[in-house]
């Protein structure tokens, strides 16, 4: 049998998501690279320190997941309506979760990256998440939306189909209906976008995780390496 180095399986396994991304850009930037920028600077301290108002603060703190303890932070940058980002969510953001988040290694965060150019119904499900997150329901529409998205992503108004999602994961419906109407959560997603564009984000999905950026949707065995190596890292850090 083969035995390969870390990183030496890293090398092997990056390449295999090549152009696994979306993006307004006529060639993806689907890669993995150094940064200098840190995952919680693109998050911020407990998400976006630019709202202090209750329905962002809600929904900004509702959007992160795992114990406050973890010293590693995967930070996830996503468009609902991507099918790349719904590729990984389906074929990985589960098994991450129960490996690394539930087990209290890594904390997770999801950041909008609406492609509104390409995708005309990416930031009305972005609000529709956010706005179920108001009421501490983000992770039940994340799920539903990507599960759902062939049947809304062409739709001219895919409002009814989030209704319908809204309702099933029991939010609210006047509130949430509020928050939509007023596209309450908007800023926030804007700010979402901001951050990730200063940090060289310029498709989705793309992940920060120590200080390593990954830009397309790959495979979960080169999420364990990168996790794990940055697990280490944090574990050796003083």
């Amino acid at each position: 049998m083969l035995h390969l180095s870390r990183a030496r399986l890293l090398a092997v396994l990056l390449p295999l998501a090549s152009l696994a991304a979306c993006s307004s850009r006529e060639t993806p930037p689907a890669s993995a690279r150094q940064v200098n920028v840190s995952p919680g600077e693109v998050l911020g301290p407990t998400g976006n320190p630019h709202f202090d108002d209750s329905v962002s603060s809600y929904a900004d703190r509702s959007r992160i997941r795992g114990a406050e303890t973890a010293k590693v932070w995967l930070v996830e940058i996503s468009d609902f309506q991507c099918p790349f980002c719904k590729q990984w969510h389906d074929e990985t953001f589960a098994k991450i979760d129960q490996e690394y988040v539930k087990t209290g290694k890594v904390r997770l965060a999801y950041l909008n990256f609406p492609l509104s150019r390409i995708h005309k119904n990416a930031q009305a499900a972005a609000e529709a998440a956010m706005c179920a997150g108001v009421q501490g329901k983000f992770w039940e529409l994340h799920e539903s939306l990507f599960q759902s998205q062939p049947k809304w992503a062409d739709l001219k108004s895919p409002l009814a189909v989030f209704d319908s999602l809204a309702r099933a994961a029991r939010v609210e419906p006047k509130g949430w209906n509020s928050c939509m109407s007023t596209h309450a959560t908007a800023k926030l997603i804007q700010a979402d976008r901001d951050r990730s564009s200063q940090a060289g984000v310029e498709s989705t999905p793309t992940f920060f995780i120590g200080d390593r950026a990954l830009a397309g949707a790959y495979p979960v065995d080169t999420f364990r390496v990168v996790l794990d190596q940055a697990i280490a890292k944090a574990k050796g850090a003083p």
